[in-house]
């Protein structure tokens, strides 16, 4: 695909893809905030609409007066969702820098400079604004249930592809802008609405990232929906289920071989709660020993040490191992529910605990402030973070004497 030399399409015009599904009394604002961002700029916008209302007919009725170029394509085959629209938006734009944009005003119009602008520095091909590096805000989610859900589904993306969005700390946004000369537009398959988490998990394209305010919506209702979640699910495990497909395979062979190593044990002799203790650790090694060669080989590279992943992975197994069995008794007690469907949960659970906490924490590439510094990017601006600079406000307060 080529690389792309600074300065490229510096001015050389932007078309901004807005995806819509009813969302009609949207468009004259989003038009309106749009223009007076991009004023003076070479830019158009391009609705790609898939409404059963009249949307197609207003965006034709604010077109008329519109200070810049506004086209829209109506599809009545709603093919890949959002996503589908998205990829239709970038084969039919006029120019090779678009960004893409929700119609819902939740992602505002007037940070489209600050994405050209950070384009502009010809070292990213994807920029991408953010919720959650330094000075951006989810508040627009709402509820801590969907805060939750959102941070959760990013969460589980990372672990999934940790090398391709190690730079990407908000992969599930849809407020991005793409150089489309850098996109086999062919090989994109979208499911759903998490079309940028498509694009750079297919492809190897530069990303740098700009904060972003999430905003609330002002009209219509959102399109979030438990069909839409299953829809995402299916949709990652198909864009990367080897690894987590090969992770599991070695977490069965370990739980064999932990029962293998228990009855030879306790068949000579030791008691079982040695043996037991003998199982788990040499299994914990040796899992470990088959993850890093088949499981996270690509990964070893970038990563810290192979003591520390080593000291990292047998001590989190080790107290994941020492609380499951009371967070089991637990549930049996206070849920009501059988041994088996407990342990069967808490195995569950366990798997995906021990996967994220491998791919984010044990494998994770390094990364030193330098870095950051070098490439102008904003310090990282984590719930964490954001709790111990709250802890450390509440310890520094004067006391009352």
């Amino acid at each position: 695909m080529g690389s792309r030399n600074e300065g490229d399409h510096v001015g050389a015009g932007v078309t901004v893809i807005v995806p819509t599904f009813n969302e009609r009394d949207n468009v004259a604002e989003l038009v309106q905030r749009t223009a007076a961002a991009l004023a003076g700029r070479n830019a158009e916008i391009l609705f790609v609409d898939d409404s059963d209302d009249d949307t197609t007919a207003e965006v034709a009725r604010v077109a008329a007066d519109a200070p810049l170029p506004v086209r829209v394509i109506h599809r009545t085959d709603n093919i890949g969702g959002l996503g589908g629209a998205v990829v239709v938006g970038l084969g039919a734009a006029d120019a090779d820098v678009c960004i893409v944009m929700d119609g819902d005003l939740q992602h505002p119009p007037e940070l489209l400079p600050a994405l050209l602008d950070r384009y502009a520095a010809g070292d990213a091909d994807v920029v991408a604004a953010s919720r959650y590096i330094g000075g951006g805000d989810t508040s627009g989610l709402g509820t801590a249930v969907r805060f939750g859900v959102s941070r959760a589904a990013t969460w589980l993306t990372r672990a999934m592809f940790p090398r391709r969005l190690a730079r990407s700390t908000d992969p599930m946004t849809g407020f991005f802008l793409v150089d489309r000369r850098r996109l086999d537009l062919s090989s994109l398959q979208p499911r759903g609405f998490k079309i940028l988490l498509e694009i750079l998990a297919r492809t190897d394209l530069r990303i740098a990232e700009v904060p972003m305010e999430f905003a609330e919506r002002r009209h219509g209702t959102s399109k979030a929906s438990l069909r839409q979640g299953a829809t995402f699910i299916a949709h990652l495990a198909r864009l990367r289920f080897g690894k987590m497909s090969l992770f599991a395979a070695i977490g069965v062979l370990g739980a064999i071989a932990n029962l293998a190593i228990m009855w030879a044990l306790t068949a000579a002799g030791v008691p079982y709660v040695w043996a037991a203790i003998i199982g788990a650790e040499v299994t914990i090694i040796g899992n470990f020993l088959l993850q890093e060669r088949f499981v996270f080989a690509d990964m070893r590279t970038d990563a810290r040490s192979a003591g520390v992943r080593f000291a990292a992975s047998f001590t989190f197994n080790n107290v994941e191992a020492a609380l499951r069995i009371p967070v089991m008794a637990l549930m049996v007690e206070s849920w009501h529910i059988s041994s088996v469907l407990a342990t069967a949960l808490s195995l569950v659970v366990a798997f995906f605990a021990r996967f994220l906490f491998h791919s984010l924490v044990v494998y994770a590439p390094r990364r030193r402030r330098k870095e950051r510094e070098a490439a102008g990017e904003p310090e990282p601006d984590t719930a964490t973070l954001r709790v111990i600079r709250a802890i450390d406000a509440e310890a520094m307060k004067p006391g009352e004497l």
